[in-house]
């Protein structure tokens, strides 16, 4: 395995899907003149892997923007607490782009966004000023590096009469239980967002049950590193991947992204309420380190943390 290393260096019609795909091809090309403001994000190189493995996401829309995420894990599944996805040293600058069109050639905003450390290096990019009620498109660069274009969503003008609102709604998706081949199907119907109503991850490794395929570190989830491996792991599933990048998201937990039927201090098995709040604060940060979630409202305190799906400043 390598090294870890620190990076150093209006309205319109719904795009096709093989807009969507020639739009997400054309994020791996080389990016040409950076301005100044992304030459800092330009000149990291990447070593390790790819730093935007895990894929890229949007969720809480507004009227005016929407929340970006991505997490830089060039080495996803790292079993170096230190070293989370395989990245070392401090925040980490890294460009965005944001456009009208799936191919990216009408680009109305670009930037930076901050990957941070003390987040296992995810990225919360609360974006504000867009139109209402249409779609815009997105992508993370960094260096050599850039990720799959992304769509988002702006919210219609409230009061806004609509002609129709489609959504998705899932829930339950056991990674050791088979394949998630429902994530494809609900991308390709290309609803508006998708609601994830919790078990987003199962904590538990399987004992008793034959199994599809198997859960990271062989162990239950129960600590920073072992959640945000089984995360990484569900976020390397092509079909999931794939629906966050195309269709918006709306997030919830239920009980598996902690562990079965837990209650506030109360473990399932009723473990000492202090240590299993310390269980539940390492859950809850790596579900925001994973989520488009706005970071003003939504930024775990210990085991705390409150899920808005919308709401004002």
């Amino acid at each position: 395995m390598p090294k870890p290393v620190t990076p150093t260096g209006r309205s319109v019609s719904r795009p096709t899907r093989r807009q969507l795909v020639t739009g997400a091809a054309g994020a791996g090309l080389a990016l040409i003149a950076a301005p100044a403001l992304l030459r800092h994000a330009a000149a990291q190189s990447w070593r390790a892997g790819d730093p935007f493995s895990l894929g890229v996401a949007s969720g809480a829309p507004r009227p005016d923007g929407f929340v970006l995420w991505t997490r830089l894990a060039p080495e996803p599944l790292s079993s170096n607490p230190e070293t989370p996805g395989g990245m070392n040293g401090g925040d980490v600058t890294i460009g965005y782009e944001i456009a009208t069109d799936p191919a990216m050639h009408d680009v109305v905003r670009r930037g930076e966004a901050t990957a941070e450390r003390a987040y296992a290096y995810s990225v919360h990019l609360d974006v504000a000023g867009l139109q209402p009620g249409r779609p815009y498109w997105y992508r993370f660069m960094s260096g050599e590096a850039a990720s799959r274009v992304g769509r988002a969503v702006t919210l219609p003008t409230p009061g806004a009469a609509l002609d129709r609102l489609r959504f998705g709604f899932v829930s339950c998706s056991n990674y050791e239980h088979g394949y998630f081949s429902g994530y494809r199907h609900l991308a390709d119907e290309n609803p508006e967002f998708v609601l994830y109503l919790g078990d987003y991850i199962y904590e538990y490794i399987e004992e008793r049950r034959p199994i599809v395929r198997r859960h990271s570190d062989g162990i239950e989830a129960a600590t920073l590193p072992t959640y945000r491996n089984r995360y990484a792991q569900y976020r390397l599933d092509q079909d999931l991947q794939r629906l966050h990048a195309e269709v918006p998201a709306l997030v919830t937990w239920d009980d598996h992204e902690v562990q079965n039927d837990y209650a506030d201090k109360w473990s399932q098995y009723f473990d000492d309420p202090e240590q299993f709040l310390l269980r539940r604060a390492a859950a809850y940060r790596v579900f925001y380190e994973h989520m488009p979630v706005r970071p003003i409202l939504s930024q775990p305190d210990g085991p705390i943390m409150r899920v808005f799906c919308n709401g004002p400043l």
